[in-house]
């Protein structure tokens, strides 16, 4: 599970990891006052969103990524293309067996996408 605390772009955020990287909305629940928390997945492993609408200019270290595997790199590229998403850097292919490419999510979260190529 991966926490992530965001402020005011919090609704922006809930749809990018709903609408663009298809996670479900496991369940949603208040906090503290001020904040929301929300956890999204598919299976096991599931992204924690917190909401705290009193933070503003949430920074991220440029040293980390969430990934997420998909089937097709080019059709994934076309999709993010297609919703106006910049492709942040890549895509890059390391070896014969992997291809990716990241997006930064609206609060700036660097999001990876990954082909595993099988020969």
């Amino acid at each position: 599970m991966l926490g992530n605390d965001y402020g005011k772009e919090y609704g922006r955020i809930d749809r990018f990891y709903k609408n663009i990287i298809g996670l479900d909305i496991i369940r949603r629940f208040g906090g503290a006052p001020g904040n929301e928390i929300t956890f999204l997945g598919n299976g096991e492993t599931q992204i924690e969103l917190i909401c705290n609408t009193a933070k503003t200019g949430i920074i991220h270290s440029q040293n980390i990524s969430i990934g997420f595997k998909v089937d097709s790199l080019d059709r994934m590229m076309k999709f993010i293309k297609e919703k106006n998403i910049e492709i942040h850097s890549g895509p890059f292919q390391p070896n014969e067996y992997i291809k990716f490419f990241y997006v930064l999510d609206p609060n700036g979260l660097k999001v990876q996408f990954v082909e595993i190529i099988r020969k």
